[in-house]
């Protein structure tokens, strides 16, 4: 009888041990997961963690990217990608000097935009990755400078924007685009941008700040007469086909964007 009543109790632990493992891999927590290349999912989680907190963030951006190499089936793939963005981002708006980017010795009779049109970047760009507050800058200072070319592409389907720098996904934007597929196919460049632009609709001229204007805070306008990038006043259709035929994105995001990217961004637009 007692031999019978340790088994079922040696069963029953068993199956609660098994079940416990089984709960803590579905949350990406599993201590006995193993990578393709065999290292463990524990130790890389808190080494991304680990130079994050020490202020590396490139080093902490290139972790959660092995990590989705290792793991990519994981049910946190899509948050350890959401922090890959949010670093990429972090990275673009900080001194520290990338693989894309180089430490530039400003020159007497440098500006921002000699630089910035020098390098085919923005001077918004330069000015917020340096902490700069104005546009004065003095000779002999090192800058920081992003010089790998940005690109973006669009997918109608998915309602999403991703901006790309040399092909790296740097990150994924949700859009909104043309009711009855009205936004149109193909590659286009950024030729003008504007801060808090006007709305010229047919008959009417609609301020910077009214509510009726639908461009929200910025616009970058494309090499079709008519269509580009801009903000919203609709953010709640965000992720739906809404739009007369532009793409458009949450203010703070086109903000974000709009420092980004310079004119001449290729940007592809596809069903």
């Amino acid at each position: 009888m007692n031999k019978k009543i340790l088994i079922i109790v040696a069963v029953c632990a068993a199956v609660l041990l098994g079940l416990f493992v089984f709960l803590k891999c579905g949350r990406g927590l599993c201590p006995l997961t193993k990578g393709k290349s065999g290292v463990s999912l524990s130790g890389m989680l808190n080494q991304a963690r680990d130079l994050q907190n020490k202020g590396d963030l490139l080093g902490s951006r290139d972790a959660y990217v092995k990590l989705l190499n290792e793991f990519t089936n994981s049910n946190d793939a899509l948050n350890w990608q959401r922090k890959v963005e949010e670093l990429n981002i972090k990275l673009l708006f900080s001194p520290a000097v990338t693989p894309k980017s180089v430490a530039y010795e400003i020159k007497p009779g440098d500006t921002l935009t000699k630089i910035a049109r020098e390098f085919k970047t923005t001077p918004e760009l330069i000015a917020k990755s340096n902490n700069l507050t104005d546009s004065k800058i003095m000779p002999g200072r090192k800058i920081k400078v992003w010089n790998a070319p940005f690109s973006i592409l669009v997918d109608k389907s998915q309602n999403t924007l991703t901006l790309k720098s040399d092909e790296e996904v740097i990150k994924v934007y949700i859009v909104s685009t043309g009711k009855n597929n009205s936004t149109p196919v193909g590659t286009y460049k950024i030729t003008n941008k504007l801060v808090n632009p006007t709305w010229f609709k047919a008959g009417a001229v609609i301020p910077a700040g009214s509510t009726d204007n639908v461009l929200g805070t910025r616009w970058m306008g494309f090499d079709l007469a008519g269509y580009g990038i801009h903000g919203t006043t609709e953010p709640q259709n965000l992720g739906k086909q809404v739009t007369a035929g532009c793409v458009r994105l949450g203010n703070s995001d086109v903000e974000e964007l709009y420092t980004i990217v310079p004119t001449g961004t290729e940007v592809t637009i596809v069903d």
